[in-house]
């Protein structure tokens, strides 16, 4: 089984609710357990203007291989009728696959680790909140990441705020 972290993100829609389903969703999987969830964040977009967005983390274990998995977080999106229409526009769900084991991939459809994760304090800040040490295959941990990064407008939220 690998074990995997992934970031979840909404702004659209009732997005503590977006994020509930997408955890409901994901621990309902037969092949993915869901191990932690982190706090969850309200943060500034990047982009266009638009809403603040409701930031996770998750931590998984599951048997599906990077792209089966990567399959499965986009069709959760799809259910919840996620729209790819504005580059870092807003979304009712976004589902990135972070770290999956210690594994470094570059394909057309996926990067692990995440590309942008190291200069993005809404994707750092709840990750840390599951495990601030842990190592990504580069040798830094999240924590060093983390002290590098800007946390600017990130506010810890409770689920029942809109």
């Amino acid at each position: 089984m690998a074990t995997v972290y992934i970031a979840l993100g909404s702004n659209m829609d009732s997005p503590h609710s977006q994020l509930d389903s997408a955890l409901a969703v994901l621990s309902q999987h037969p092949r993915i357990a869901l191990v932690a969830t982190s706090n969850r964040y309200q943060t500034p977009p990047i982009g266009p203007q638009q809403p603040d967005f409701i930031n996770a983390a998750a931590q998984l274990s599951t048997d599906l291989s990077p792209l089966d998995l990567l399959d499965a977080l986009q069709a959760i999106e799809q259910q919840q009728h996620r729209v790819r229409s504005i580059h870092w526009g807003p979304r009712t769900l976004d589902l990135d696959i972070l770290l999956y084991d210690n594994f470094v991939i570059e394909s057309e459809r996926l990067t692990i680790p995440h590309p942008r994760m190291a200069e993005r304090g809404f994707v750092l800040v709840p990750l840390a909140d599951l495990d601030a040490q842990l190592a990504l295959p580069s040798g830094e941990t999240v924590a060093q990441l983390l002290a590098n990064c800007s946390q600017q407008g990130i506010v810890k939220t409770t689920s029942g705020e809109e």
